[in-house]
Formats: structure tokens, C-alpha cells, sequence
């Protein structure tokens, strides 16, 4: 609406020269105008914009006012339209009883009696438009009114909280949408200060009820954590912040903000109550063995580290990398006894490192898993005598194959570990002796079993007599590090490896238990056919050729880059080093080598994207990826061999050499 519009006069006069008249005088005070012909040009002009209206007395004879009066009734709340009305002479409202009803109509009128001087029509006209300029005026303060709520409601709405005022004197309490949400109360329902008391758990009444009257007492702030049940009886939490507003009258009331923090409590309750169990399992163990305090510390870290990504292994995996190579090293260079001795047990305490990130990555599902066709009839039969032995001679164990293989798409290290990690569990739920039994079979799944895609899959059953589980317990036996072992007899991640493996491998894992009645375990592992199995294996074992060859080792590590360095110099090999991928990619260009080794996850440039890159130089260069878990971001590059990290010696001339007679084997005619 531009200024002359809002500000003009609008102006209705049929008769004669009435109008243009009218016009001039409103001119020569310095007011525009508009004259229309009719009641209907009237009222759209004045809902395109005007400061007020001109009408003689005589426009609204045998008119239909119908539109002037939807005008004047739809007016905004802060509108409220001027009129001047020009009488006929001796047209008062005692001589006119006309005028009383178009006062009625138009709300906003002022009349003038025909005829007047341009200075008194002057003087009412620039009175009408004062009036109308403070409406302007008023409009825009409720404008900005507006905003400001608008603001806060976006702002509350986006932060999740519900807004609420109390109203002290009479104790009304007015709640937001929001707010009775956070109270478990619908839209539309009645939500009083009574009903909020109400709700507050018994425990917290009290404190609540101080923190009220603490504010309203010294005008601190109001802030207050508490639980509050739930009409439909669950329990919840929530944090209430307010201000007490006084205005110096009788007038005083508390205005503030809710919010639903119960997933926040939630996870500071099971922080709590992890560290506490970290704690005892750190001083059970250290008081039992001085040499367990290192190794308990370090898996406290990694306990912690993994309940909240898996992704910290692959750190914890690049340092015992330079470690399990060094010891190896070292280990085959000397021929002293004693020493020797020390570097085994070094090498021990670094597989069970190894073991332990591995678990970790399992329930993380971020193993490296290398999923292939696996007889699981003939694995289980050949670990019958190892379970026998880890369960102990006091259980009994009966082992139920089908005849005909049964085979699983599954990585058939991470597989045994988990029915190790079974076996094991049973045999701690069957103190006093029992039963387990292992059974296999192939099972048709259709369409109606949730969390399975309908196909053939291998279950794999483990049943115990143990005391078994109650419902509490068997609700969190798959989380990582919960345990109903005693301290110091349990990491709690046998399970949740279990269920990592599963998931991963395409599969479920299915815990079935009651107390006193054992507990049955059922893996399901999607099926593949019997010739994939024949087709996996091996042809030859992998034997050492002497091969000196030109490597480029690329890491970011430089810890990691050295002592990978070290292991194939101490092969024979001659050995460039770079830093990233770029710098990688610099010497390609200036000299040819006989394979590219890499780490994948190295800033700006991944150790796939560099293969890719390099392959453009060289298509049929060979690349040896290393990395410290199998959940890469980008798998496009299935023809990239991979190492996991840490690795020993062997493990690393065997993949090298492999990636270089996979290559000779494919340009030979």
C-alpha cells in the first residue's frame, strides 16, 4: 500500500458539482483524493487503502449498503474506518432521524452540515486522517507483536519445549500443545496446576513443591528436574524452567518453559551405571594379578569408546598394528630362550587385544567380516572336542547335524568364536552341570517372519539347562557390556558379538529363555549351495617365493607407515613411503613399482579413491588395501584386496605376494 493510497480521501457525492468541489477544497489543504460513483467503487477503493471517506447524506438514499456494511464488519481488529458525512441543512440528528441509523452502520462518522466553510471541512478531514495514521500506527505495533510471537513459537517448537504460565493469584495455570505433550496429555484435553501436581511422581513432589515456593519467595528463577507419570501409566522425565513476573499490582505469575528430557536421563543413568561397573571390574583385577592392570585399563577404554562408536577401533587397531609387527619382527631375529619367551607373551597379550576390538567392531557391525560359503555341519563337528573341553567334563554335550551338509554364508572365524562364546556362556549358566546341545538344520523362511527377507537359512541351535533368564535380564543380553557374570568374570560382549555377526551377515539373532528352564539361542545365517563351498577352497597353501619387489606404501600414520616399512624391508623388498594419497599419486607418475600398498582411511583422499586414481596411470597395477574395519564408504572397488589391521609378518608377505601372482597369473598367455 504506497502513501498516497493510504492516506487518501475516497469520496462519494452524486449530486452536481458536489464532488469535484469537494475535491478541490480537500486539495488546497494538501489531502489527495479519489471520487468514485457508486457504493460498490466505495468500498473496493477503501480495501485497496484510504485515510477516509467523503459522502453526502443524499449517496445513501434507495442504496443496497449491504458491501459497506461486510467492509465495515470485516475490518481488521486495529482498523476502524473514518467516514464524513454531509448533511442536508438543518440535518442534525434531532431534525434527521436518518442520520442515526447511518451512524449505527458506519461505526467511524463525523457529520457535517450542509453548508460549511472549507476551513471547518479541512479541519474535520485532517482530524480523520490523525485518527486513521494512529491506527497505521497501531497496525504495525501488532505487526511486530506478531513476529515476535511467531518467533517464539517457532523458536520453542524447534527446541522442543512447551510454553506455560501460572497465574499465582488464582493458580490457572494456561499450558501450550507442546507443554501438555510433555505431560502426556492431548491437544484437547483440560490440563490445570492441579493435574500437573498430579502427575509429579511421589517421589519429587517435594522438591518440586520447594522449588515453587523458593521462587515465589526470594524471585529466583524456577528450575526443576522431575518425574511425572503418564495418564497411560509409563513414567517420564521433564525439566521445567520459569520466571516470576510482578507488576507491582496484585498481579504476579510464573512464566516459563517444559521440556521432555527423558532419553537424556535415560543415557545418564546408563552412563552411570556402566562406569560403576568399570570401576569394580577395575579394582577386582587389579587386586588378583599386578600384570591385568595395564591390559584391564586399556579395555575399560575400549569399552567405553565402544558403547559409543565402533569407529574408535580402527584407531586402537592402527597403534597395535606397528606393535604386533615389531614383536614379530623382533621375535624371529633372536635365538635367546628367555626372550623369546617375553615376545610370545607380548604376542599373546596382543591377540587378545586383537580379539577384544574385534568384539567390539562385531556388536559395532563394522568387523572385517569376509563372508563365504561354509559346510556349518562339518564346523561343528569339527569343534565338538574343543567345546568339550571349554564347557568341562561336569556337562554333557549332545551335537545334532543333519547328514547332508548344511552351508551358511558367514565368516567361519567369526562364526566359531561365536559358538565358542555360546558354549561358554552355557557352561557359566550350569555351575553345577548340565546339558548342551547344538543343533543344525536348513529352514525355508516365508514372507511372514520379521526381520528376515523369505529364503533358505541356516539355524544353528545352542540349548542349555542352565537357571536361564527373566524377562528383565533377557530384554538387555545382547547390549554390549552388560553381564550377569560376577566382577571379573565377563566383558558382557559375548553376546552382543553374536548379534553384530548376525545382523551383518544378513541374518538374527533369537534369544528364547525363562528361569530355571535354560536358555535356547537360535542364529539364523542366510543358506548358500554346497558347490560354493567346493568352489572356495583353495586350491594350493600359499608358499614364500623370495620375490624382491617395489612397493609404495601409503599412510597417514607415520607410526603405522614405519613399522609396516620395516616388516617388508626385513622381506627384501624395496620400499617408497608417501604420506597421502596425493604425494602417492606424485611418485606413481615419476616410477613404476610392482604393487601399491594402502591404508583406506586417510584424510582428503581414501586409500579406494586412491586406488582408482592410480589405476588410470597403471590399470593393472596391483593394490593391497589395509584398513581397520570393513564398513568402508565406499565399496565399489571389490576387485581391491584387504588386510586387516594389526597383522604379522606373514599375514603381510602372504597377501602381497598373492595380489602379485593373482597378476602375473592374468597377463600370462
Amino acid at each position: 500500500m504506497t502513501r498516497n493510497h493510504s492516506e487518501r480521501a475516497i469520496i462519494l457525492a452524486p449530486r452536481g458539482r458536489d464532488a469535484a468541489l469537494a475535491a478541490t477544497m480537500l486539495r488546497d489543504g494538501g489531502i489527495e483524493s479519489l471520487i468514485v460513483a457508486g457504493i460498490g467503487e466505495l468500498v473496493q477503493a477503501a480495501r485497496d487503502g484510504a485515510g477516509f471517506a467523503l459522502v453526502t447524506y443524499e449517496a445513501f438514499h434507495r442504496v443496497d449498503l449491504r458491501s459497506l456494511n461486510r467492509f465495515i464488519v470485516e475490518q481488521e481488529e486495529w482498523s476502524d474506518f473514518p467516514f464524513i458525512l454531509l448533511t442536508e441543512r438543518g440535518g442534525s440528528i434531532e431534525r434527521n432521524p436518518g442520520a442515526a441509523r447511518h451512524l449505527e452502520l458506519l461505526g467511524n462518522v463525523t457529520l457535517l452540515e450542509r453548508p460549511f466553510h472549507p476551513t471547518t471541512l479541512i479541519s474535520i478531514a485532517t482530524a480523520a486522517l490523525r485518527g486513521r495514521r494512529r491506527q497505521y500506527e497501531a497496525r504495525a505495533r501488532l505487526q511486530t507483536i506478531w513476529d515476535r510471537e511467531q518467533q517464539l513459537r517457532i523458536a520453542l517448537s524447534a527446541g522442543r519445549l512447551g510454553a506455560w504460565t501460572l497465574d499465582i493469584s488464582t493458580m490457572t495455570l494456561d499450558a501450550s500443545d507442546h507443554c501438555k505433550a510433555n505431560f502426556g496429555r492431548l491437544s484437547d484435553q483440560p490440563f490445570r496446576y492441579e493435574d500437573l501436581v498430579s502427575s509429579v511422581h511421589p517421589d519429587d513432589l517435594g522438591a518440586m513443591q520447594e522449588a515453587v515456593g523458593r521462587t515465589l519467595d526470594t524471585g529466583v528463577d524456577y528450575d526443576v528436574e522431575y518425574r511425572c507419570i503418564w495418564p497411560d501409566g509409563s513414567q517420564h522425565w521433564v525439566q521445567v524452567r520459569g520466571r516470576l513476573e510482578d507488576d507491582g499490582a496484585k498481579r504476579r505469575r510464573l512464566v516459563g518453559v517444559s521440556q521432555d528430557i527423558t532419553e537424556r536421563k535415560a543415557s545418564e543413568e546408563t552412563l552411570r551405571n556402566f562406569a560403576a561397573e568399570l570401576e569394580k571390574r577395575v579394582e577386582q583385577r587389579t587386586r588378583e594379578h599386578e600384570a591385568m592392570t595395564a591390559q584391564l585399563h586399556e579395555a575399560q577404554k575400549l569399552e567405553t569408546l565402544g558403547q559409543l562408536t565402533g569407529g574408535v577401533a580402527h584407531d586402537f587397531n592402527n597403534l597395535l598394528t606397528p606393535i604386533v609387527g615389531t614383536l614379530d619382527m623382533v621375535r624371529r631375529k633372536t635365538d635367546d630362550p628367555r626372550t623369546q619367551k617375553l615376545l610370545d607373551g607380548a604376542l599373546q597379550a596382543s591377540e587378545r587385544a586383537r580379539t577384544l576390538v574385534a568384539r567390539l567392531l562385531a556388536f559395532a557391525r563394522r568387523q572385517n567380516l569376509e563372508a563365504q560359503p561354509v559346510d556349518v555341519t562339518a564346523l561343528v563337528d569339527g569343534m565338538t572336542d574343543l567345546i568339550q573341553r571349554s564347557i568341562g567334563p561336569t556337562i554333557s554335550l549332545d551335537v545334532r547335524i543333519d547328514e547332508a551338509p548344511t552351508v551358511a554364508l558367514v565368516d567361519p572365524n567369526q562364526l566359531e568364536l561365536a559358538l565358542l562364546n555360546l558354549a561358554v556362556n552355557a557352561r557359566d549358566a550350569m555351575p553345577e552341570g548340565g546339558k548342551l546341545t547344538i543343533q543344525t538344520s536348513l529352514v525355508d523362511v516365508g514372507p511372514d517372519r520379521g526381520g528376515l527377507a523369505p529364503g533358505p537359512y541356516t539355524l544353528i541351535c545352542v540349548a542349555d539347562t542352565g537357571s536361564g533368564m527373566d524377562a528383565a535380564t533377557l530384554a538387555r543380553a545382547v547390549e554390549p557390556f552388560y553381564s550377569t557374570k560376577g566382577v571379573g568374570k565377563g566383558t558382557g560382549l559375548g553376546l552382543s558379538m553374536v548379534h553384530g555377526l548376525a545382523a551383518q551377515s544378513g541374518g538374527t539373532l533369537v534369544l528364547e529363555s525363562e528361569p530355571g528352564s535354560g536358555t535356547t539361542v537360535k542364529l539364523w545365517l542366510p543358506a548358500a549351495s554346497l558347490e560354493a563351498v567346493t568352489a572356495s577352497v583353495p586350491s594350493e597353501d600359499w608358499q614364500s617365493h623370495g620375490q624382491k619387489l617395489r612397493i609404495l606404501l601409503v599412510d597417514d600414520e607415520e607410526l603405522v607407515r614405519a613399522g609396516t616399512a620395516e616388516m617388508l624391508a626385513d622381506m627384501g623388498h624395496e620400499i617408497v613411503q608417501a604420506g597421502s594419497g596425493a604425494t602417492a599419486l606424485a611418485v606413481l607418475r615419476s616410477r613404476p613399482f610392482d604393487i601399491l600398498v594402502t591404508d583406506y582411511l586417510m584424510p582428503s583422499m581414501s586409500g579406494l579413491e586412491l586406488a582408482r586414481e592410480a589405476r588410470k596411470l597403471r590399470s593393472d597395477l596391483p593394490v593391497l588395501l589395509i584398513t581397520g574395519f570393513a564398513d568402508l564408504a565406499d565399496d565399489r572397488a571389490t576387485d581391491v584386496a584387504r588386510l586387516a589391521k594389526p597383522f604379522q609378518m606373514d599375514e603381510l608377505a602372504r597377501s602381497i605376494e598373492a595380489e602379485v601372482a593373482a597378476l602375473t597369473r592374468t597377463l600370462s598367455p
